[in-house]
């Protein structure tokens, strides 16, 4: 078990945003620099994530920060990756058109991410990479499909999301919502028109 002392040294403001970080990244998994500036810079500092990593090992997490991007993730602890009884436990699992929109997104993320740039794209735009891969939505489970998505920090959106020109920020954390050969691998069951894969994307919850 860690050693929390450094917790008593804290000043107020580092202890605030360190409950705000533990708090988001229980809640979403991701903080990312553009949706969370304050929230990530506390986490950028080394200093920071070694304790935050002490913190959460007590639990089976940790915090891993990817630089370039500017997202930061909850992964759990090597130790306990493959521990019986523990490698499952708050894990959200996609439902068949979450899983589905995911795999539209991600794809659409690759055409169009750079590293400056936020990445847009129009709700015509998903509808139209869902034709090619003969995917079918009703605007109630597509309307749901987003919603879970954005409160894991993956898209954001507003209120013209109903219409077709509506816009949708794709984050950098599509990236690592999965481990990347596994989300190759759903891609290419879905596209391919096999969806009886025996392991459904998951991400902690």
């Amino acid at each position: 078990m860690g050693n929390f002392s450094f917790m008593e040294r804290m000043s107020e403001e580092d202890a605030y945003w360190f409950k705000r970080c533990v708090r988001k990244l229980l809640d979403s998994t991701f903080i990312l620099e553009d949706r969370d500036e304050k929230l990530y810079d506390y986490l950028s500092s080394e200093a920071n994530q070694y304790d935050m990593n002490v913190y959460l090992s007590a639990i089976g997490y940790k915090v891993v920060v990817e630089d370039r991007m500017k997202v930061a993730m909850l992964q759990q602890a090597d130790e306990d990756v493959d521990t019986v009884g523990l490698k499952r436990i708050n894990l959200f699992r996609f439902d068949q058109k979450e899983i589905q929109l995911l795999v539209i997104l991600w794809l659409l993320f690759l055409e169009r991410m750079g590293y400056t740039d936020p990445v847009y794209v129009t709700v015509g735009d998903v509808m139209d990479k869902c034709g090619i891969y003969q995917m079918a939505f009703s605007p109630g489970e597509l309307r749901n499909a987003f919603r879970t998505l954005k409160r894991f920090s993956l898209i954001d959106y507003g209120d013209d999301l109903g219409k077709e020109d509506g816009r949708i920020r794709l984050y950098p954390s599509l990236s690592f919502c999965m481990d990347p050969g596994q989300l190759k691998q759903v891609a290419d069951e879905y596209i391919s028109g096999e969806t009886d894969t025996e392991e459904e994307p998951e991400i902690n919850e």
